[in-house]
């Protein structure tokens, strides 16, 4: 009976040892197709059509998982170890074949709109990109032209087909009649099973971090930028401002153009099926998502920094399509994540709001206290529009378009004066400016005290009428009150009343006769007085042609009536005055024509 039972435990032994035998060997051979494959950096199972080209690994990776779920090998033993080591291995080949697996495919959109998406060579027309091309705030007093974004762009194309594609890409329907996915979705199913299988789900998840996307590199390469993204603080601050209306003309593109493209990808990802590959799509998408608005937040983060009034536009210009595509954006992530996207979104755009008031208090201080070494030229020669009132009325028009998000920023915590509105920004700049050009007026040099206060009263009746006429372009008139244009246009009449009291009445006094000076004699003072004036008058420049025609009026109303009247007292001098009452009429309805006049 011993006997037996010895012998049946011995077959036993024998049967299990030749068991445990072809398992190991089960395993060498797996073992060293997958080390093998790594070792010699094959170049993977599935090809670019998704087609498995080495069912042998394929097979050796089954193998190895195979093992794992049978328990092949007793706990701590070197079988076991050895099993672990290659599974942790095939899993690892595993996910860089997805990494390397082609989800996304951009290039039906180069078929499609009949060019190539090449790195910082995409345009940024100003139809959509909603930033001003040509226009910046100036510093100096004139406005500058600021270059567009790199021209033309690949395939021998035209700047206005590239400036069209991009028009293409933005309209509503483009993406949604492009399939985006390539029919290799089925290589994630095969992926995704065995890798469920191996129980490695945690590092196929974290793979989805650095998951490519065709689709999205080809947009976000159009910041074109090296700076190390991954840090927390990338600033701007000392960006040339040309050089931070370039990034930012990059910026506002590329973040319509990646809310648009998530919204496609996130629909057409959902209306596949992927196998086992469906329960980590959700996961997949949001990786993607957040990786590129992280990215685009940080470089929004880059500018909250900058206070110079001169980024003032481009800044509030990024504040804007942040706030226009953060809803959307928003709606594309699951519960759980929408929170910490929000956070970030909401972060940045306090902090681009707190730049932007403070870049108001710098332009409202800019325009209060501008050197007053801008008075040489036009201003103090022609007694034309100061340079700071160009610049001041040009801010107001640049700013005009964004009332609404300047109306938010500024009643969230005022820049300066108490302004808490757009509205009230312009009053605020009008009044600086104003009071400023009233210091600057004196300054314009003549040794007659007349013409000093003619040509102060002209500067700023021509000064005024330039405010008004920008402010009613501007679209802005209604911002300031009711009754704004009719004190202004009261201001500019006694502006006008100023300078004929100023310049023409003195003309007309030398008619003025005590009853001993000849009248011969008081027309010759009055004709010499009148060619004097006239003289120093012809070169003025007035571009106003309102302004202008009132000018005319009121000095002709004032001089001509009265030299009439006193040639009609004095009729024996009228066939030997130099001038007519209506010639003198004449000669006052060509003034204020400038170089033009003189010429």
């Amino acid at each position: 009976m011993g006997a037996a039972a010895g012998a049946g435990k011995a077959v036993g032994d024998i049967a299990a040892a030749s068991s445990k035998t072809q398992a190991e060997r089960r395993l060498a051979v797996a073992e060293q197709a997958i080390l093998g494959w790594r070792r010699a950096c094959s170049p993977g199972v599935w090809d670019s059509d998704a087609t498995c080209t080495n069912e042998s690994l394929l097979s050796a990776v089954d193998e190895i998982i195979l093992l794992a779920e049978i328990h092949a090998f007793p706990m701590a033993s070197a079988a076991r170890r050895s099993m672990e080591g290659a599974l942790g291995v095939a899993v690892s080949c595993l996910v860089g074949e997805f990494l390397r697996l082609r989800v996304w495919d951009a290039s039906q959109m180069e078929i499609r709109l009949g060019l190539r998406f090449a790195a910082g060579k995409f345009p940024v027309p100003a139809a959509t990109s909603g930033v001003s091309l040509s226009l910046a705030f100036p510093t100096t007093g004139s406005i500058s032209t600021a270059s567009t974004i790199d021209e033309l762009y690949a395939s021998g194309g035209s700047q206005s087909s590239a400036a069209d594609a991009v028009t293409v890409l933005l309209d509503g329907d483009f993406f949604d009649e492009l399939d985006l996915m390539p029919a290799s979705l089925s290589v994630l199913h095969q992926i995704a099973l065995r890798i469920i299988r191996g129980g490695f789900t945690k590092e196929l998840l974290h793979a989805f971090t650095n998951a490519p996307c065709d689709v999205l590199d080809r947009f976000m390469s159009i910041l074109q930028l090296e700076c190390p993204f991954e840090i927390d603080h990338v600033s701007f601050e000392d960006a040339e401002w040309w050089t931070a209306e370039d990034m930012i003309k990059r910026w506002i593109l590329t973040i319509k153009l990646v809310a648009k493209v998530l919204a496609v990808m996130q629909s057409q990802l959902n209306a596949q099926s992927c196998g086992a590959f469906d329960r980590f799509k959700n996961d997949y998408f949001m990786a993607m998502a957040k990786n590129s608005i992280f990215v685009l937040l940080r470089f929004a983060n880059g500018f909250t920094s900058t206070e110079a009034p001169d980024k003032l536009v481009y800044v509030l210009e990024m504040y804007e399509a942040l706030s226009n595509a953060a809803p959307g954006l928003l709606l594309l992530f699951t519960e759980q994540r929408v929170e910490l996207i929000s956070r970030q979104v909401e972060v940045v755009l306090a902090k681009l709001a707190r730049a932007l008031r403070i870049m108001v208090g710098g332009l409202i201080t800019r325009i209060r206290t501008a050197d007053r070494s801008q008075t040489t030229g036009s201003a103090a020669c022609g007694v034309g529009v100061h340079p700071l009132t160009r610049y001041a009325m040009t801010c107001v028009e640049l700013l005009a378009p964004h009332g609404p998000a300047l109306d938010v920023i500024l009643s969230n915590g005022g820049a300066a004066e108490g302004v808490n509105s757009l509205g009230g920004l312009v009053a605020v700049l009008v009044t600086s400016l104003e009071r400023n050009l009233e210091e600057i007026s004196p300054e314009i040099s003549s040794d007659d005290g007349d013409a000093v206060a003619a040509s102060r009263h002209l500067f700023l009746a021509t000064n005024a009428s330039f405010v008004a006429r920008r402010a009613v372009d501007a679209g802005v008139e209604s911002l300031l009150g009711e009754g704004w244009a009719a004190r202004r246009g009261s201001l500019i009449s006694r502006y006008v009343a100023s300078y004929v009291e100023a310049c023409w009445a003195p003309v007309v006094a030398c008619l003025e006769t005590s009853g001993w000076k000849p009248a011969k004699a008081a027309v010759a003072k009055f004709i010499a007085a009148f060619d004097k004036a006239y003289e120093s008058q012809m070169r003025r420049e007035v571009p106003d042609p309102a302004l202008r025609d009132a000018l005319r009026k009121a000095a002709s109303e004032v001089v001509v009536p009265a030299y009439s009247v006193y040639l009609q007292k004095h009729p024996e001098l009228v066939k030997n005055v130099r001038y007519t009452a209506g010639e003198l009429g004449q000669l006052l309805s060509e003034l204020f024509e400038g170089e033009a006049a003189e010429s």
